[in-house]
């Protein structure tokens, strides 16, 4: 009966270690607890949240410096989700396409 007990105990802590955080509903904390985001994200994605919250993962990577399709992949992947859903990578965003490309000299 205790190894049971002990064995849904651990299976508990191990999903609830793997829960989804909703970009739009976040905490700093919660926002610092996914690998790959650091203060400086979190600040430049609380930010842009002031203003509205994200649509959909294309309105989070053109609001939101730094974050591109392949960060948003990693993002996802770590348990970052906007609007309940995880990053579901197309050929090439909307989004990436408007970000302007550096002339070199």
């Amino acid at each position: 009966m205790l190894k049971k007990i002990a064995a849904s105990l651990l299976s508990l802590l191990a999903a609830a270690s793997f829960a989804a955080v909703d970009i739009n509903t976040a905490t700093v904390a919660d926002l610092d607890s996914i690998k790959g985001i650091g203060p400086s994200t979190s600040t430049k994605i609380l930010d842009a949240r002031k203003a509205s919250p994200f649509k959909d993962w294309n309105d989070l990577i053109q609001r939101v410096p730094g974050i591109g399709g392949k960060r948003a992949s990693k993002l996802s992947s770590e348990g970052l989700t906007v609007n309940g859903e995880g990053f579901k990578p197309a050929a090439a965003s909307p989004a990436e396409k408007k970000k302007p490309v550096a002339a070199s000299k």
